[in-house]
């Protein structure tokens, strides 16, 4: 078992180590997608990746059973779906850790199987699922699917900033997820669109995970964040690529606001987390509304 690591003990983007791009969503043929697993690790390798997650519906993908020589490294992972003990419905994403796990096991009984082998449990697209704030509290998700791209593109229902703040408030240690939920499906074109960058020391599984598991990462659709840190205690300090928005966000109706005016760009920004706040994530967004999300960010309380 993987014991939580309290927020102020964990990484969020101290620049140590190297930045990898991955995907933690997609499916293949080995579920409902329309390409092979080497034919989705060629795909995301030609677009600039550095992992994926294969995360077939109700089918574990685990890399030491898989003996084709693929050009990236992929974690273990499965897409789970179905109702809980109270009738609520879910997708949740296992990322490593989900051997001995069946296609004909409940739901339950499924994710306590994935929790007992250290798999991280990630609630996918909650607005698809129609799951509230609390139905999302229940079962201890470590992260939440910020941004699903093809659930937005597609029905436009791919975001969940609004569940990841609500649970923030009361788990600061949730941390929040840009994915592709990519199927390679005929008439939806196959995108990158939704990302993860991951500070680890090495490309290599065991710490691409590790590095996941300490919220070691940031999310996007486009903006990087070239470093992010916090100073004196509460001093928010980010230098990115061009932007024109930056937030600070905190508990429901609370947020610090910069903007750019005359088309201009900033690649420079800080805010002061109020005191007050439980928590606060810093959010991105360039001149053609692509965005980027950093994880919760720690503090010195002092």
């Amino acid at each position: 078992m993987n014991e939580p690591i309290p927020v102020e003990e964990r990484y969020r983007h101290h620049g140590s180590g190297k930045w990898f791009k991955g995907n933690v969503h997609m499916h293949t043929t080995r579920s409902d997608g329309s390409l092979s697993v080497a034919e989705a690790a060629a795909y995301y390798a030609e677009h600039g990746y550095d992992f994926i997650a294969i995360t077939d519906h109700r089918s574990p993908f685990i890399r030491t059973e898989f003996h084709e020589q693929l050009p990236i490294i992929i974690l273990d992972g499965i897409e789970l779906d179905g109702q809980d003990d109270e009738g609520s419905f879910y997708h949740v994403l296992c990322i490593g850790g989900v051997g001995g796990i069946t296609k004909d096991m409940p739901l339950m009984q499924a994710v306590q199987k994935a929790r007992s082998e250290g798999s991280f449990l990630i609630w996918a697209h909650p607005a698809w699922s129609g799951n509230s704030v609390v139905e999302g509290m229940r079962h201890g998700f470590h992260g939440v699917e910020v941004y699903n791209h093809t659930v937005e593109m597609t029905i436009g229902k791919g975001l969940g900033a609004f569940h990841w703040d609500s649970v923030l408030e009361q788990k600061r240690d949730m941390v929040g997820l840009a994915t592709d939920d990519n199927h390679f499906l005929h008439g939806v074109p196959p995108q990158v669109g939704g990302w993860i960058m991951v500070n680890a020391a090495e490309l290599a599984p065991e710490a691409i995970m590790a590095s996941i598991r300490r919220g070691s990462f940031y999310s996007s659709t486009g903006p990087e964040f070239k470093s992010l840190y916090v100073e004196q205690g509460n001093r928010v300090v980010a230098e990115t690529s061009p932007i024109v928005h930056a937030r600070l966000i905190g508990p429901v109706t609370h947020w610090k606001w910069r903007a750019t005016t005359d088309n201009r760009t900033m690649t420079q920004v800080h805010f002061r987390i109020p005191e007050e706040w439980p928590f606060a994530r810093l959010e991105v967004e360039d001149a053609v509304g692509k965005k980027a999300w950093s994880n919760a960010l720690p503090r010195n309380r002092g």
